[in-house]
């Protein structure tokens, strides 16, 4: 229907494409003001008149054919108002048509790295962490539903001179047996232990980079102790990963690139971009306001900047992306901007194809969450407790729910994806326990609470033949409804473009809104079997568009709440 609206403008209009109508094309906020309005705003320079004048111009030319009812101005604004049994048969067979609605195949043929989560091996997987694992695992999803053929990375922070520090901890104040019971929070604490030591006593740091050399160098005692430690932390990061119903397709983390750099460094001087500067090797931005990359520092070891130009490297050879996408903190910014640069330098040009996509802070409202030690808040802690006071509430509404622990999990993790990707990743994520876990409010819980109610409306029913009496979705609760149906394939691809999931969490509860408004006005188990059928049928549609959307950002339905 939107189709024909641009078509009949676009006769009219010649200044404008088809293209540019279309995404001024809008939707109104009242059904009193039409389906469809279009702006004439920036028409007005054209066709030297007010916006109105234009408006009753174009009523005048485009009449009124006969899938409208009527065409009226109001302002500068030209209203349609659509038939809207033609309209409601459009949206229905629309998504009828199509079995991966929503979806498309404009990434056929083509390939998206995203790198994501890459926790620090020996190190805690913390509440931060979660933010790049949940905003990267949506991006997947969407692109992946868009066609494309993603790598999931997960870049392990699992290099460096922190490793010859834990050895000395662990040869000095640890063991075997405390490290196997305990995992990383022995190694946690055998590290700051070490700092602490070595503030009395600097040789320690000496011995530290030594066995970092001698990692560097391939010892063979080093290696095994620095492998076993990451072996010990990968499975840590698994027990995460397996709550949140994650997977990778590699854990290549820093160490892989570890004999990838230098022939890096040999290109970066070939092409005459090396500078030295106090010893150390550094590529110059000045020019492009940016302080100089640094390729190795004085000792010749290389920092993060070389190995994530040796990683982007081997990833193009590897995969031939088309994008590559770094989900990191905002602080890293800078950073992606001087390497992004550095590739762009050495005469790649796919180095427009590097994104970084940022995103803000965590922070916690209210009293303390649940902690292993210190001031450290772990992701697992988190999570398990979002699924604890999730079996509290489901033991006080529904106790007698079958398969209530599995709920309280998909409906505990879902609050905290959902809570994540509510808003724009930049914007500071904040756990409110009251809020996120709300029934009622703009919440994972809500929505999915609204698929479990469609769940119930079918199972009520039982089998839905495919009756579809379009003059039945002619009132403006219905067509509210289909009007959310019909929007889902734009919203995937916003929030493609754009990069935000929040696109479509803000859907999800606009679609679970008209679903529950259609529930409560447009009575759907009645005698008359042309109207049962039509609205059972719309209802088994937005349930399967409301787990699809729930899918995009990693958080299951149950069918009972």
């Amino acid at each position: 229907m939107k189709n024909k609206i641009v078509e009949l403008l676009d006769a009219q209009i010649e200044n404008m494409d088809a293209e540019e109508i279309n995404s001024l094309l809008e939707i109104p906020p009242k059904s009193e003001m039409g389906d469809f309005a279009f702006p004439c705003f920036k028409l007005a320079k054209v066709f030297r008149k007010a916006p109105p004048m234009i408006a009753l111009d174009l009523k005048e030319k485009i009449g009124c054919p006969d899938f409208l009812n009527k065409v009226e101005c109001l302002g500068g604004y030209l209203n349609f108002f659509v038939d809207k049994s033609m309209f409601a048969r459009q949206i229905v067979e629309n998504y009828l048509s199509d079995s991966n609605y929503g979806g498309s195949d404009e990434g056929q043929g083509k390939t998206i790295c995203i790198d994501y989560s890459s926790p620090n091996v020996a190190k805690n997987f913390h509440v931060g962490h979660l933010r790049t694992t949940i905003i990267g695992n949506s991006l997947n999803k969407i692109f992946t539903k868009l066609g494309y053929h993603v790598e999931r990375i997960n870049h392990l922070g699992d290099w460096g001179t922190q490793f010859g520090k834990l050895i000395v901890a662990y040869k000095n104040w640890g063991s075997k047996e405390a490290v196997e019971e305990k995992g990383i929070e022995e190694l946690m604490r055998i590290y700051v232990k070490f700092h602490e030591e070595a503030e009395k006593d600097d040789s320690l740091n000496d011995e530290a980079r030594a066995w970092f050399t001698k990692m560097e160098h391939g010892d063979e005692e080093a290696l095994s102790i620095w492998k076993w430690f990451r072996e010990i932390s990968l499975k840590e990061f698994m027990r995460v990963y397996e709550l949140l119903g994650m997977e990778f397709d590699s854990f290549a983390g820093e160490s892989f690139y570890n004999d990838k750099m230098q022939p890096v460094i040999e290109e970066l001087k070939q092409k005459g971009l090396i500078k030295v500067s106090d010893g150390a090797q550094i590529v110059d931005l000045e020019e492009y306001n940016m302080p100089p990359c640094l390729i190795t520092k004085k000792d010749g070891s290389s920092l993060y900047a070389t190995r994530d130009i040796a990683a982007a490297m081997y990833r193009k050879k590897t995969y031939d992306f088309s994008k590559c996408i770094y989900v990191t903190g905002l602080e890293q910014k800078l950073h992606f901007a001087q390497w992004f640069k550095v590739i762009e330098l050495m005469g790649y040009d796919w180095s427009k194809d590097l994104m970084h996509v940022p995103y803000g802070l965590v922070s916690l409202k209210g009293g303390k969450l649940s902690t292993r030690k210190g001031h450290v808040i772990y992701a697992e802690d988190i999570l398990h407790e979002s699924i604890q006071k999730t079996r509290s509430i489901i033991e006080e509404k529904n106790p007698n729910i079958p398969n209530k622990e599995e709920v309280a999990k998909q409906v505990g993790i879902g609050a905290i994806v959902f809570n994540d990707l509510y808003n724009q990743r930049i914007k500071d994520v904040i756990f409110d326990w009251e809020k996120l876990l709300n029934f009622d409010g703009e919440t994972g819980p809500y929505v999915q609470y609204t698929y479990a109610r469609a769940a119930s409306v079918i199972r009520k029913i039982g089998d839905v033949p495919s009756v579809y009496d379009y003059s039945v979705l002619s009132d403006d609760v219905s067509m509210a409804l289909l009007k959310e149906i019909a929007r889902y394939p734009q919203v995937v691809s916003d929030a493609a473009e754009k990069m935000e999931p929040f696109v479509v969490s803000r859907y999800a509860v606009a679609l679970a809104q008209a679903f529950n408004k259609f529930y409560h006005e447009c009575q759907i188990n009645v005698e008359d079997e042309n109207i049962k059928y039509t609205r059972a049928n719309i209802v088994i549609i937005t349930k399967s568009i409301l787990k699809d959307a729930l899918s995009l950002l990693g958080i299951q339905c149950p069918e009972q709440m």
